[in-house]
């Protein structure tokens, strides 16, 4: 028997604790049961009691209220969200298309720009056709790339931007403004506002600041509108 005792006590244990949390939910339940029945009846002329209640309902109904326009505030921010990715969508999703046509219209131009001059004057009629179709390739393929989003740009002139433009060499130049594009070696292309891709371009270095070049310009037209007025 006095092998069996450590099991005895854990039972014991447990059917004391049972019988402990059983009386302390019997005496919770008594004690709400006698906090209700000594609790004052609601009067629904007392004008306190009816103010709380507003109150109360009016706390509510302004919770309510935040809530709704949180959701609405939620709702239109995804909606519009979802209206720019799919925009974006459909403006780039063949961008890795296009760009793949950009290298058919660079090797078309190629070949159209191979030919002398002479050679289209003095060439067979079967051979000024085959031209002629190439260069009516190449304009409906420029015009496919167009319908779709991409447009090609030449920035000659434009003051140097790596995010579109691509440096392939520098040309000293004192004449011309300083990290300026002065020459076009490819043109660039862009689908929607971004570059597709990059121009190649020659960039002016030894001139004076692109923004010293252009500041006075505009000096120049102010200048020139108060001369006017004053003379009116």
């Amino acid at each position: 028997m006095s092998g069996n005792r450590p099991e005895d006590e854990f039972f014991d244990d447990v059917e004391a604790e049972e019988a402990r949390l059983e009386e302390q939910e019997q005496a919770e339940m008594e004690a709400a049961e006698a906090e209700e029945a000594n609790a004052p009846e609601a009067d629904s002329n007392d004008p306190a009691q009816i103010l709380s209640v507003l109150d109360k309902l009016k706390a509510e109904n302004e919770e309510f209220k935040d809530r709704t326009l949180r959701t609405i505030a939620e709702m239109d921010n995804l909606r519009k969200r979802t209206a720019r990715e799919v925009a974006d969508a459909r403006s780039y999703a063949v961008a890795n298309f296009a760009r793949d046509l950009l290298g058919v219209g660079d090797n078309l131009q190629r070949a159209i720009q191979a030919v002398p001059e002479e050679k289209r004057e003095s060439g067979s009629d079967e051979f000024k056709a085959l031209i002629e179709g190439m260069e009516l390739t190449e304009r409906e393929l420029l015009k496919a790339l167009t319908n779709a989003g991409v447009n090609k740009f030449n920035p000659e002139g434009e003051k140097f931007d790596p995010n579109f433009h691509q440096a392939m060499f520098e040309m000293p130049n004192p004449e011309v403004p300083n990290n300026s594009v002065a020459q076009v070696v490819q043109e660039g292309y862009k689908i929607g506002e971004r570059v597709l891709r990059p121009a190649m371009v020659g960039v002016a270095k030894g001139g004076p600041k692109f923004e010293d070049v252009v500041k006075p310009e505009a000096e120049d037209v102010v200048g020139e509108e108060d001369t006017g007025e004053a003379e009116a």
